[in-house]
């Protein structure tokens, strides 16, 4: 009998219309004779709703009430859909994330899972009952609740399918799968049948919001196959896996971006040694993610050091630099609040020159300015002005030829 762990996203429990749906798809696959834990998220908006009413009430929020307030969203749809597997005479039980043993670090809206109890789940999946789980939250050390950050109810199912050492941990959502881009943004978008955990990461990581990064970090940690599937609609979705058990490999995947990014440009710094160390620490202290950086040399004795932050911690980011412009005398600070980052994945590039000039060439031909570039193995990112975003991603994807279908005998796939 096969273990099967399924993550159902707000979109998916997002009515009582919804709840009756997913409660259908659970006992379809009940009766194929596996055993089912579910996981869920909150309804759809619900977590937006609640953050609102704690920014009515003040904008200092105490980060232990917050995830008290935040984490109530996915209880009440985990209760929601036990109650109708039962009413459809299918046994189930739901439980929060402390109730199972979801244990985490201590920092508040962005916990990371450290353990995962498996006593209590298997205890009712012996039992014949289905397992309804509340995603996206945890408990730390000292008994407080904790949540995971946005798309936490993602990494709930994979730590518990790994935990589980379930056969594969399906993640329900409102598209059909992982696209080679948004589809709302480009309709042309072409569904990809399969892409390996590092491509997936990098996608995830650059805005792709089909999965977590943490969730795909996890996944290939424990060797645990994700498929994404949709809530709504049949199909075998996209399977993500490791390189070597992907058929078809294409030069390049997929196009992900984010609209919320924003540079943060320091000029006049004096150049000595582990002076960016100490930029990166004062930042990095304030639990500001920094992700893009460049440096260059203006003169014998002054350097350049630019970053990129996301838009949501600008203002932190800002209060940081203001105390270090102290310490630091006198550099020139420059901003752009209204930047977005544009990147290109997949794992033809290990072995393929010229992707990077051929994504350059496509965005100046559409008077596109690049204002920072970062490469890996499978990855060019760029940052453009946020006005330029949906043409320059328009372009690039008919450019590296993503809105043809998946066949082998496309001229953009590996040979």
């Amino acid at each position: 009998m096969a273990l099967i762990v399924q993550k159902y996203g707000g979109s998916s429990v997002g009515n009582l219309d919804r709840i009756h749906h997913v409660a259908e798809k659970v006992i379809k696959a009940k009766n194929e004779g596996h055993n089912i834990v579910v996981v869920v998220s909150a309804m759809y908006g619900e977590t937006d709703r609640l953050i609102q009413l704690a920014n009515a009430l003040t904008q200092h929020h105490d980060p232990r009430e917050l995830d008290v307030l935040i984490s109530s969203g996915e209880q009440v749809s985990m209760a929601l859909l036990s109650m109708a597997l039962n009413a459809k005479n299918c046994p189930a039980r739901s439980f929060t994330g402390p109730q199972i043993g979801i244990f985490t670090d201590s920092i508040h809206t962005k916990a990371r899972i450290l353990d995962v109890k498996t006593d209590i789940i298997e205890r009712e999946l012996n039992q014949g009952r289905i397992v309804v789980v509340a995603g996206f939250q945890g408990v730390n050390d000292r008994g407080d609740i904790t949540t995971l950050g946005r798309g936490g109810s993602d990494t709930t199912a994979v730590a518990i399918a790994a935990a589980l050492k379930a056969d594969e941990c399906q993640i329900y959502t409102d598209v059909d799968g992982v696209y080679t881009t948004d589809p709302h943004l480009i309709p042309e978008a072409r569904l990809i049948p399969q892409i390996s955990f590092e491509e997936m990461l990098e996608m995830s990581s650059l805005g792709a919001k089909v999965l977590q990064m943490r969730s795909v970090e996890l996944a290939s940690k424990h060797s645990m196959p994700i498929r994404v599937l949709s809530t709504f609609s049949d199909g075998a979705g996209t399977l993500v896996t490791f390189e070597d058990k992907i058929m078809h490999k294409r030069l390049v995947s997929g196009i992900a971006f984010s609209r919320e990014e924003a540079i943060i440009s320091l000029s006049g710094i004096p150049r000595q040694i582990g002076i960016e160390g100490r930029i990166l620490s004062k930042v990095n202290q304030a639990n500001i993610e920094i992700d893009m950086i460049a440096q260059n040399a203006t003169t014998e004795d002054k350097s350049d050091f630019t970053f990129t932050v996301h838009r949501r911690e600008y203002p932190k980011a800002m209060k940081v630099i203001e105390e270090l412009s102290t310490e630091l005398g006198k550099i020139n600070v420059k901003t752009n609040s209204k930047v977005a980052k544009l990147s290109l994945v997949g794992i033809g590039m290990r072995s393929h020159t010229g992707v990077a000039t051929t994504m350059f060439r496509i965005l100046g031909e559409q008077g596109i300015n690049i204002q920072m570039i970062t490469t890996s193995e499978i990855k060019i990112s760029v940052v453009v002005d946020e006005t330029h975003l949906e043409k320059g991603v328009r372009a690039v994807h008919q450019g590296f030829e993503l809105d043809k279908p998946f066949q082998s005998s496309d001229r953009s796939f590996i040979e």
